[in-house]
């Protein structure tokens, strides 16, 4: 199977599971998976399974990474926050999907490696940072959306205050590295379903 045909049936099989939102289907039907994960794995990027990409950290599963995208109902114009930013693959389905995303990467290997894959990719409208994401971007707030891709032990207080008052931030919050995927929209917070994440990590 070519890589298109892998990246094909990756998007099929994300759709089945249940993903609607034809921006982020249309956004994965692009972005190349395979240049986001180590070159070792390079030949399973499409598969259906987090995989490692350097300094102990992951990249979901692609079913995850559109749930999670689809759950901010995202805008054209809107102002997105990303907190573990890895490699930079969910921020660049994200770039497609709305107006501006601000990424944050706590390792400056992989926020390094991030920046120049979105630069190549053309995905201009990506900021990378590197620095505690529990802290957010106060500059760049209020966001529309925030989207944690770590688990957390309870959503981090500077999230939900750089949060815009009818923005949507999605989170998972648990103990170690299981817990449940919570949403917070229009002041409201609800659990969406059971995800496993590695750890959230802060300076604080």
């Amino acid at each position: 199977m070519s890589t298109e045909q892998a990246r094909e049936a990756m998007v099929a099989r994300v759709r089945r599971a249940g993903v609607t939102d034809t921006r982020v289907l249309d956004a994965m039907a692009v972005v190349p998976r395979e240049r986001f994960v180590h070159p070792d794995h390079a030949g399973e990027a499409y598969d259906e399974r987090p995989l490692p990409i350097g300094a102990g950290q992951t990249i979901s599963a692609p079913d995850m990474v559109a749930r999670m995208a689809e759950m901010l109902d995202l805008g054209s114009g809107d102002e997105v926050l990303e907190v573990g930013a890895g490699t930079g693959y969910a921020a660049a389905v994200l770039s497609l999907c709305a107006g501006r995303v601000v990424a944050i990467e706590r390792q400056p290997e992989l926020a390094g490696r991030a920046r120049e894959l979105l630069a190549e990719l053309g995905h201009d409208n990506v900021e990378i940072r590197t620095a505690d994401g529990t802290r957010g971007a106060p500059d760049r707030a209020p966001f529309d959306a925030i989207s944690v891709a770590a688990m957390a032990g309870d959503i981090p207080p500077a999230l939900l205050d750089q949060l815009a008052p009818d923005g949507t931030l999605v989170c998972p919050v648990g103990s170690g590295d299981t817990g449940q995927l919570v949403r917070v929209r229009g002041g409201r917070r609800e659990d969406l379903m059971p995800v496993a994440f590695v750890p959230l990590t802060s300076d604080q």
